[in-house]
């Protein structure tokens, strides 16, 4: 364990902590020292990795079982974290799901489905969360986008439409909130090497690469890097800002 870890004490919430870029955050953020709450939906699956995470970086890391679509269950979860440690520094809403399909190919139910978990579920987060930091007169949100949000996508219409919703809803938040010492910001990573994306791009999206300035796809410990930035005293005077984590990349 290092010293000097900059977010000790830190009470966080990280949802879609199961795989990928979540559990990274939650791994980085135990090793600064925070106190996590690590979500995810199915029951018992976080359990045994959360506890050797927690004995490894001599913190707390706990589960918190709940679908992010389901409002009762998001006030439950964020109440629970209240009662047992007083307060809430840090959400980092990193649920979401991806689609991949051209205009022609697009299937709506499919898509509201998207918008329920990537926007309107993130909004009833933030709207719980800041509740909170509202009284205390703190916090830091930091929601993930994507360059897609940014920059558009061919083939990807519906997960970018609500990848550009998730930056309209941080910035709008952040004048909000401000005024509360909330901060509230974005992470928009290019093309990540998760399990899910390299299932994908082996099969689909090999040529991608030459867009990519670096050559390479970014790991999900370089996302989680920007989150303890984002989360941490380093960046106090920033919100409503959209963080890039792309390595150069132009779709």
């Amino acid at each position: 364990m290092k010293d000097n870890r900059i977010l000790e004490g830190k009470v966080c919430l990280v949802t879609g902590a199961n795989r990928g870029i979540g559990k990274a955050i939650v791994e980085r953020y135990a090793e600064e020292g925070a106190i996590v709450y690590a979500n995810a939906r199915k029951e018992a699956s976080l359990d045994e990795w959360s506890k050797a995470c927690a004995e490894k970086n001599q913190t707390t890391v706990t589960p918190l079982y709940f679908d992010i679509t389901n409002g009762a269950a998001c006030k439950e979860a964020i109440m629970k974290i209240k009662s047992d440690s007083g307060r809430i520094d840090v959400l980092v809403n990193n649920a979401g799901m991806v689609t991949y399909e051209m205009l022609p190919m697009i299937d709506f139910n499919q898509l509201r489905t998207m918008f329920e978990v990537n926007v309107i579920a993130m909004i009833q987060l933030v709207q719980l969360a800041s509740r909170i930091m509202t009284r205390q007169k703190f916090g830091s949100i930091i929601n993930m986008s994507s360059i897609v949000g940014v920059q558009g996508v061919k083939g990807q219409l519906g997960y970018a439409a609500t990848k550009g919703a998730v930056i309209s809803l941080t910035k709008s938040a952040a004048k909000e909130l401000a005024e509360h010492n909330i901060r509230v910001n974005a992470i928009a990573p290019g093309m990540v090497g998760t399990e899910r994306l390299i299932e994908v791009f082996e099969k689909s999206f090999k040529d991608k690469l030459s867009n990519i300035g670096m050559g390479r796809l970014a790991t999900p410990e370089e996302i989680a890097d920007a989150c303890v930035y984002l989360g941490s005293d380093l960046s106090t005077y920033v919100t409503g800002q959209i963080l890039g984590v792309d390595g150069s990349t132009s779709f």
